[in-house]
């Protein structure tokens, strides 16, 4: 899976597989998670928001796509 790195506080890089509509996550602070399910639109809000956090947590995490750490 492609990386793009993000300017935020929190996050420091994107990736998406539009096949399987999964979703990774890289953080600043270490760790990486995975979160299935997800359709490309969510992965392009977030990719285009102005709070990239604050749109993981509200659209991502809240709306309660499964999730594994990698």
């Amino acid at each position: 899976m492609e990386m793009t790195p993000v300017e935020s506080t929190n996050l420091s890089a994107i990736g998406y597989d539009y096949d399987l509509g999964t979703l990774r996550i890289d953080f600043i602070k270490g760790g990486s998670y995975e979160y299935y399910g997800v359709p490309a639109e969510v992965y392009e809000g977030l990719l285009s928001a102005g709070s990239k956090g604050q749109y993981l947590n509200m659209n991502i995490k809240k709306a309660g796509y499964p999730y594994s750490p990698v």
